[in-house]
């Protein structure tokens, strides 16, 4: 099971996830109370173990900036949390991890779109993102999502995480407020989540093995 800590801000929240084996770390360029510059995100980056990923977040940005703070902080991963088109993912080399809000899903344009992730956020909320709430995880089983590429976000928490795994399958879940304290990244939480997470992911598994049997 992948987990991906987004909102990161400071090296000791960096360093806290990686310690806890999250796989992909995000930086939000885009406006949100969460926002980072380049030249933060880039300090942050340039301290982390290689095998983190290290996701910059954008909403309707245009190509070139993106490629732009993508080279200079050092990004594997640039998520598209916006209206961005097809066109425009494939005017970036690098990997794409394209976000889709729950309540609006195109089941051919998420089928189509040219990504190596989907990501499934809560509703939009003030700044684009999801509103840090939970919603109906079954309604993602009429789209048909290969869930080989399916990143589950909105609302997650250690408590409800093992439940949102069972109900969708995805291949990662991704996480922000749920493992904060006071708006600020928990280093506790962090590690209680993606030991939680993961530890859901491989029973996951082991069942699906058990049920091909």
């Amino acid at each position: 099971m992948l987990v991906k800590i987004c909102g990161i801000q400071t090296l000791s929240a960096a360093n806290a996830a990686a310690n806890a084996e999250a796989d992909f770390i995000g930086f939000v360029f885009a406006e949100s109370s969460r926002q980072v510059t380049p030249q933060v995100a880039k300090e942050i980056a340039e301290q982390l173990p290689g095998k983190i990923k290290k996701v910059g977040v954008f909403v309707n940005e245009s190509p070139e900036k993106m490629k732009d703070i993508a080279n200079f902080v050092g990004l594997d991963f640039l998520q598209l949390h916006g209206e961005e088109s097809a066109t425009v993912a494939e005017q970036l080399p690098y990997r794409i991890i394209k976000a889709f809000g729950a309540n609006s899903i195109n089941r051919e344009e998420i089928h189509s779109y040219p990504c190596d992730y989907y990501l499934i956020d809560s509703p939009r909320g003030k700044y684009r993102g999801g509103t840090g709430k939970p919603f109906n995880w079954h309604r993602l089983l009429d789209y048909r999502v290969d869930s080989r590429k399916l990143i589950l976000a909105g609302g997650l928490t250690v408590d409800n995480v093992s439940e949102a795994i069972s109900i969708v399958k995805p291949v990662g879940v991704d996480v922000s407020s749920g493992v904060e304290t006071d708006g600020k990244k928990d280093s506790g939480k962090m590690t209680q989540f993606i030991n939680r997470a993961k530890t859901s992911g491989k029973d996951e598994r082991i069942d699906n093995l058990y049920n091909a049997r």
